[in-house]
């Protein structure tokens, strides 16, 4: 079962995209303003957002989630960075953590990294029994079919790099001052089980990927494209639900 995981969705996914500076700041400019609008919209219509974003480190995620957030009204919105789970956190189901997060009508909520942590890093650092991550998929679509029946907007995010742009702004990181407290060792031993990881990816790729939640996965070796392609994804799906909401008022 698990070979057909090896040469899944992210092996068919095209990293040679890009987008010039001067189509970058045009797009920038438009997707932001319109996204500033619709935050409102969302607010009066009370439609909850919740997107979460995945992906290699340093895949670019928290460029995404700052283009994403830079012009929409702080009390607004929430990120939610994710880190390992604490004693508190321990002592509860893996997910109670981020049920307690989902935002409230008209609010969004951003998870940077998110529940999909018990079948990535937990299922690949034996954080979890074999038995917990294999159960996890279900348990995890129909959490988020919950989100979706509430009136929420759900996007999942997985920034995709390959090796080699990781190497690169590894160590790009490690000569940047400014940048160094972004790359750690586990950094490093993680791209050890690149092969590991991709399989894993691939595999909740295609388990968890729904017409409620989807996945996005976001060509993401050029930052310019891949942070345009997050931020018109957003627009898009904002437009649809608002147009949905209002027919059916």
């Amino acid at each position: 079962m698990r070979e057909r995981f090896k040469n899944g969705v992210l092996s068919g996914i095209d990293l040679s995209k890009t987008m010039s500076e001067e189509e970058y700041r045009e797009n920038l400019k438009k997707y932001q303003r319109r996204l500033e609008e619709l935050h409102s919209e969302i607010y009066l219509l009370r439609i909850p957002v919740v997107i979460g974003f995945e992906g290699w480190d340093a895949g670019g995620k928290g460029g995404a989630i700052k283009r994403l957030t830079s012009r929409l009204d702080p009390r607004g919105y929430r990120v939610n960075p994710t880190a390992a789970p604490n004693d508190i956190e321990k002592v509860h189901h893996y997910l109670w953590r981020f049920w307690k997060e989902v935002p409230k009508a008209g609010h969004i909520a951003i998870f940077d990294r998110t529940w999909y942590g018990r079948v990535m890093v937990e299922r690949i650092e034996g954080f979890c029994s074999e038995a917990e991550w294999k159960r996890a998929y279900q348990e995890i679509n129909e959490m988020e079919s919950h989100m979706a029946n509430a009136g929420a907007v759900v996007l999942k995010f997985w920034l995709h790099i390959d090796k080699d742009e990781q190497e690169r702004r590894f160590k790009e990181r490690q000569a940047d001052p400014a940048k160094q407290w972004k790359i750690t060792d586990e950094d490093w031993r993680n791209r050890e089980k690149w092969d590991q990881y991709e399989e894993a990816v691939n595999e909740m790729l295609i388990r968890t990927s729904t017409t409620y939640a989807p996945w996005i996965v976001v060509e993401g070796n050029d930052k310019r494209y891949a942070r345009i392609k997050v931020l018109k994804t957003v627009v898009d799906a904002l437009e649809k639900k608002i147009k949905e909401v209002k027919k059916d008022k």
